[in-house]
């Protein structure tokens, strides 16, 4: 029976070794939380490193054992491989990278290595578990190679990805040397997650502009099937925190704090110890407040908690000596013999003591620089049971996008955090609850079980779309029964379309002629069929290309036709008002002028805009407003906008290859038809051919054909087998 495997970098537990023994302590995280649900039952599990290098064998042997019976199977990795691949590639290279901090980013060779080695042991780790049939998740950026992996192998599998941190845009992520192997190898699974939109979106733009796949509404079209790549923002347990804030040992460990601290009010800032997380300017912020706001002293204390982290690491060092000294100096000249500014703690809290802290404060202050989504916000939230207090969130939180009533502030304005500060420390208790009471709501709806449901449920339907296609896919099966069918033919037709079907796209449209191998196809199948070129191409270039060739054409969507029997000459198909040509052009020269490496092409009856040697970004956007522009113009003169692969061709809509088709077949008794094309004006070829054809369209795209088939190289194949 099919089963699911977890994988993330961390396995669910820390393993310490304490007396000579390893012993486990499980996670309290969000995600483990989540997950539980998914790993803990049925033969599914979760593979990941326990958190501490063991080389013994024996020990090793032990804990496999002890973990098997947790639902986790352990990948262990060398000193040399957490050096190298975790603290080197994963949070000196990415990290920083995907949290903007570029002047923190390193680029070391070996460190690459590490990475590749490693996330191939987890792809070996996987392959002892998995089948065929399984569905793996695998998790965040330390394993972004992975997916390909595991796809190279298991081609039919289901994965999926998430990524926890968030992805920068294209000018950041372009900065790594081995930007095209990362990109390709999250590209191995079938559904990508995101927390945000916006992450979502530099990811498509990343992958479009790095490794060329093309994308649209969130559909990446790769070689042989779809992907999907989405936004799920996560949530919490929420239940379990807003439990814990009503439960008797929660108060009484309020009641406790607050005989210590008095009647203030209290600010609860809690955090890893990172860098991305603004901690020194809160700081900073924090300071102005007390600068400006004299009234505040001796009424306000902060609760700030950082939770160690790398503290090896040289930068990490720093900041910890930049906070410990912030906090000294604040102390020092605001603290009276009973009032201390800031309560700061260099260490983890246990749960109840956590919760006691979220339901004690009056407001929680959670500003990083950039964060992926951060949970604080959406745990202090959970806790407030009476519905006071107040979320002072920073807008480069994931979670700002979901909690629009929590005060969003901008971490790098720093008056402007100091103002929120004091506008919640005064805010009339009715607008508190308001705003809890909404971010409540949506908090529960949205909690962490509903995200690990509406993933899997995605998972579902994205597998069910590519079955779709697959189901569609020209493989060996269909391909003899295409070759018997069309070999015991009397009279068969062909219809073929030339630019993506015939030949592969280049930058020059005129450098696409046909190879000697093409040529040679056309040339055989000529002597066993009726073979049609039927393409957008002006018929100067078809007539060139082909000529000598006894075949018939049909040029510019089926304005010109040009029969074998009549040996020289075209004839004009549809007689065209071509009036209309001026005005668009103007148009189309407008946005040639604005976009670099744009271009027209003027054909008899039709006027083509080229941005193939665009700067991808600004192609697709020109592309768009000139859409935009010639959809409303195309109105008022009766004209049909297409686009194609990396062109815009507005022409009238009744030239179309479909109709050319039809009064082609006119007349004629076929007993085998194959059509072949690549983009959607090969739609309308596909629409007019009888159920008894062979449709197909090149791409993995949603279609009007029978079959789908990969590439041009594909269409060759398929087309020497005939001959």
């Amino acid at each position: 029976m099919a089963k699911t495997i977890i994988v993330s970098n961390r396995l669910p537990i820390s393993l310490r070794h304490r007396n000579g023994r390893f012993e486990f302590k499980p996670s309290a995280g969000g995600l483990a939380t989540g997950l539980g649900s998914i790993y803990k039952s049925g033969e599914n599990i979760w593979i990941g490193w326990p958190g501490n290098t063991v080389e013994d064998p024996e020990q090793r042997a032990e804990i496999i054992l002890e973990l098997h019976d947790l639902k986790m199977a352990p990948v262990f990795l060398t000193r040399e491989d957490v050096e190298q691949f975790y603290e080197g590639f994963s949070n000196e290279t990415l990290w920083p990278a995907f949290h903007y901090f570029t002047q923190y980013m390193s680029y070391n060779p070996d460190h690459w290595e590490a990475y590749v080695r490693v996330n191939q042991k987890f792809c070996d780790a996987i392959l002892k578990k998995a089948d065929a049939d399984d569905t793996i998740w695998v998790h965040d950026y330390q394993l972004l190679l992975l997916p390909q992996m595991l796809r190279e192998v298991l081609p039919n599998a289901t994965i999926a990805f998430f990524q926890h941190i968030p992805f920068p845009s294209y000018e950041i992520i372009r900065m790594i040397p081995w930007r095209k192997q990362l990109l390709e190898g999250v590209c191995g699974a079938d559904l990508i997650g995101f927390h945000t939109y916006d992450d979502m979106r530099h990811f498509l733009s990343a992958v479009g502009r790095i490794t060329g796949l093309s994308s649209e509404s969130g559909y990446i079209q790769a070689e042989n099937r779809i992907i999907n790549v989405d936004s799920f923002p996560m949530g919490i347990d929420y239940d379990k925190f807003a439990k814990q804030a009503k439960s008797r040992k929660t108060q009484r460990i309020v009641q406790d704090f607050r005989k210590q601290v008095g009647d203030q009010k209290l600010i609860i800032t809690i955090d890893r110890l990172d860098y991305s997380k603004g901690i020194p300017q809160r700081l900073h912020a924090f300071t102005k407040l007390l600068q400006d706001h004299k009234e505040l002293h001796g009424k306000v204390s902060m609760i700030m908690v950082v939770v160690p982290s790398r503290d090896k690491v040289q930068s990490y060092k720093e900041l910890r000596e930049e906070i410990d000294l912030l906090v000294g100096r604040i102390n020092s000249e605001y603290s009276t013999l009973n009032w201390v500014p800031v309560h700061y703690f260099y260490r983890s809290f246990p749960f109840e003591e956590l919760s006691a802290f979220y339901n004690m404060s009056d407001i929680a202050l959670v500003t990083p620089l950039r964060d992926g989504m951060n949970l604080v916000c959406k745990e202090y939230v959970a806790s407030r049971t009476d519905q006071t207090g107040v979320l002072i969130l920073s807008e480069m939180a994931g979670a700002s996008k979901e909690l629009q009533d929590a005060v969003l502030v901008n971490p790098n304005n720093q008056q402007g955090v100091v103002d929120a500060i004091y506008d919640a420390l005064t805010m009339d208790p009715k607008e508190q609850k308001e705003r809890i009471a909404s971010l409540q709501s949506s908090l529960k709806k949205y909690d962490i079980f509903q995200w690990v449901k509406v993933f899997m449920d995605r998972i579902e339907h994205v597998k069910e779309k590519q079955a779709e296609l697959t189901s569609k896919d020209v493989d060996t099966k269909v391909i003899n029964e295409i070759e018997k069918s069309f070999k015991s033919a009397k009279n068969p037709v062909l219809f073929l379309d030339y630019d993506g079907t015939l030949t592969g796209f280049v930058a020059n449209p005129q450098d696409a002629k046909p190879d000697a191998e093409l040529k040679a196809i056309v040339k055989g199948l000529s002597e066993k069929a009726q073979v049609v070129i039927i393409s957008g191409r002006d018929k100067d270039t078809l007539g060139t290309w082909f000529k000598g060739q006894n075949i018939d054409m049909i040029a510019e969507h089926g304005v010109w036709v040009k029969r074998k029997e009549n040996k020289g000459d075209w004839e004009l198909y549809a007689d065209v008002d071509d009036s209309w040509k001026d005005d668009i052009r103007s148009v189309m020269e407008y946005y040639v002028l604005r976009t670099p490496g744009a271009f027209i092409e003027e054909k008899h009856h039709s006027l083509v805009w080229h941005y193939r040697k665009v700067e991808s970004g600004l192609g697709d956007l020109r592309m768009r407003e000139l859409f935009s522009h010639l959809k409303y113009m195309a109105r008022g003169h009766n004209l049909q906008v297409l686009e194609g692969n990396m062109v815009l061709e507005i022409k009238r809509p009744d030239i179309n290859k479909g109709r050319a088709a039809t009064a082609l077949m006119k007349g004629q008794e076929y007993d085998f038809i194959l059509a072949i094309g690549d983009d959607w004006t090969d739609e309308d070829t596909f629409k007019v051919m009888p159920k008894s054809a062979y449709t197909i369209r090149v791409g993995y795209a949603y279609t009007q054909a029978n079959y789908n088939i990969k590439s041009f190289r594909q269409v060759r194949n398929l087309l020497g087998k005939l001959i």
